[in-house]
């Protein structure tokens, strides 16, 4: 008896004298890049390091392209970037213990956020594993541990034999919701050993599919098509799934008002009569969440953002559709389905029935109207204006990139993203540094169109030696600088808490003279310019920079009431 899984492809005769006969000169290096290729890979980020010359040396030898960053750190939000965008596993190559720590704050942004990253690193010779007693450069007694608690997976490698199929399975992991960073690690000496192992041709780069379980999804329709007042909080995991046309099929059938976590920003229309937008930090859109009889939430675990900072009270039923099995139902009690977004919204669409609800609009537009009457009462004109500036002078579909600063927490409720998988910020970790070199990588994986990246002055420190990359690569970004002269956020945090500020102003460079010495142009901008002066720099190929002094302010904290 023959099953189908016991059937396998018979190599061709030019497969098999291919596989006798392999090229002189090969290295493990040369399987490394061979995978990545055959697994569909065509770019690289990162940086080279000592025992991670091999690796480097056989990328000479292929046709992978390299963009080579000036920290790992910012390589590792490059490669994020890429991944987010593309939808592909990001390589990230890095070398032994002080290259590969640099890493972890951007594979920890990459693993809340779910970004795709294939994180391949170098390690000691062989004989130096495990011990820590030979005292090699860079050693650690156990490089792997500090990323188990960070990846989705580790993957180690002894010998060459191992490399095509390590990297095979953590390219599938990264790939498999949730997606987000794996991590490999390769020997020195493995990397610069000759080998006779065939060239690698074939890999399974298909990942497995997380569908729900059908017994909860047809109870899941069944309280949603009988719902009164059905609501929909749509999170990262919608944007990760590319599942944003279910979700407003499903919306629209159910007549159910949609609000957008800062990660799944652009997941539903923004200006949808079912849009309640993003305005999570806001009582008013918390009570109306909380009114609901019947809360879908997808892709969210509901956390600190997401639960207008753990005050949001559900008095019904939750339905939750999560792929990280880690946060489903971990915040608040619910019917928990763990299956990939996409899956699990088109499961829903083929089961609900459709309700009326000629009221749904006018509950959405009435809580609007109460969001903007609460901010204008607040004199935040200026932020308002610098806002709505930055989104007049971006094309509809360029994707932008936020840092973490005050315009950032007022683009996570009040920018309208334009689309699905077009705004995206280090809200997942939450570490500086990220809105600049994440550009990057989006520039990369798609040069058709200019990227944005919006920095605080602090926050631009962390990233400002990448001006140097986006010059060599000349890659099409445009980096806004809002410069206040310190630590923005964390200045409002000190003082509304202590009546005074430790540690958040801060000496700076004159930012405009230094892009410039890296051959970028750099522009000094006002609020009233600021829409024509961005304007005329992302109409501009290459990289650019503009920078607005202005000392901005945050909304009042609503989730105090």
């Amino acid at each position: 008896m023959t099953h189908d899984h016991d059937l396998v492809l018979r190599p061709t005769a030019a497969q098999t004298e291919a596989a006798l006969n392999p090229p002189a000169g090969r290295t493990g290096g040369d399987l490394v890049v061979e995978t990545l290729a055959a697994l569909g890979a065509t770019t690289v980020f990162g940086l080279p390091g000592q025992h991670a010359l091999g690796l480097f040396d056989a990328l000479r030898r292929s046709d992978l392209r390299y963009v080579g960053l000036r920290v790992e750190n910012n390589a590792g939000f490059a490669a994020d970037a890429y991944g987010r965008i593309t939808g592909e596993a990001a390589p990230l190559l890095l070398s032994t213990g002080p290259g590969a720590l640099t890493s972890l704050p951007a594979l920890q942004e990459a693993a809340a956020a779910s970004a795709p990253v294939l994180a391949i690193c170098s390690q000691v010779p062989t004989p130096g594993l495990g011990g820590g007693r030979h005292g090699y450069l860079h050693e650690l007694p156990d490089q792997a541990a500090s990323f188990r608690g960070v990846v989705k997976s580790v993957h180690t490698v002894r010998a060459a034999s191992q490399i095509p199929s390590a990297i095979e399975a953590a390219w599938k992991s990264a790939l498999s919701a949730p997606h987000g960073p794996v991590w490999v690690e390769i020997p020195q000496d493995v990397l610069l050993a000759g080998t006779a192992i065939p060239v690698v041709t074939g890999g399974d780069a298909f990942p497995e599919e997380l569908a729900p379980r059908p017994e909860l999804t047809a109870l899941a329709a069944h309280l949603l098509s009988t719902a009164v007042r059905p609501a929909i909080i749509a999170g990262g995991g919608v944007v990760r799934a590319d599942a944003s046309g279910k979700l407003r099929q499903l919306a629209q059938t159910l007549r159910a008002p949609v609000v957008t976590t800062p990660g799944g920003k652009g997941a539903f229309p923004w200006n949808h009569p079912l849009s309640l937008r993003s305005w999570l930090e806001d009582r008013h859109t918390t009570d109306l969440l909380e009114d609901a009889d019947v809360l879908l939430v997808v892709g969210s675990g509901l956390g600190e953002l997401s639960s207008n900072y753990h005050t949001f009270r559900p008095r019904g039923r939750v339905v939750q559709i999560e792929a990280d099995l880690g946060k489903l139902e971990s915040n608040h009690p619910a019917l928990g389905i763990h299956a990939d977004a996409r899956l699990a919204l088109q499961a829903l669409l083929e089961t609900v029935s459709e309700r009326q609800d000629p009221t749904a609009a006018e509950r959405v537009a009435a809580l609007l109207a109460k969001v903007a009457d609460r901010l204008a009462a607040q004199d935040l004109t200026l932020e308002q204006d610098v806002l709505a500036s930055v989104r007049r002078a971006l094309p509809a579909d360029s994707p932008s990139f936020w840092d973490m600063t005050v315009l950032a927490y007022w683009a996570w409720s009040a920018f309208d993203a334009s689309g699905p998988n077009l705004m995206h910020s280090a809200q997942g970790a939450g570490g500086l540094g990220y809105g600049f070199p994440a550009a990057l990588g989006a520039a990369v994986a798609d040069p058709t169109r200019p990227v944005l990246a919006v920095s605080g002055d602090g926050g631009a420190l962390y990233s400002i030696a990448e001006l140097a990359t986006a010059r060599q690569h000349d890659l099409d970004v445009t980096w806004l600088i809002v410069d206040d002269g310190g630590y923005g956020i964390l200045r409002e945090y000190m003082t509304d808490a202590f009546g005074e500020t430790t540690a958040t102003e801060l000496t700076r460079p004159d930012f405009v003279a230094l892009a410039e010495s890296f051959g970028v142009p750099g522009v000094r901008t006002s609020p009233e310019a600021l829409e024509a002066d961005l304007a005329a720099a992302l109409g501009s190929p290459g990289p650019s920079v503009v920078v607005l002094p202005a000392v901005l302010r945050m909304f009042a904290p609503t989730h105090l009431g």
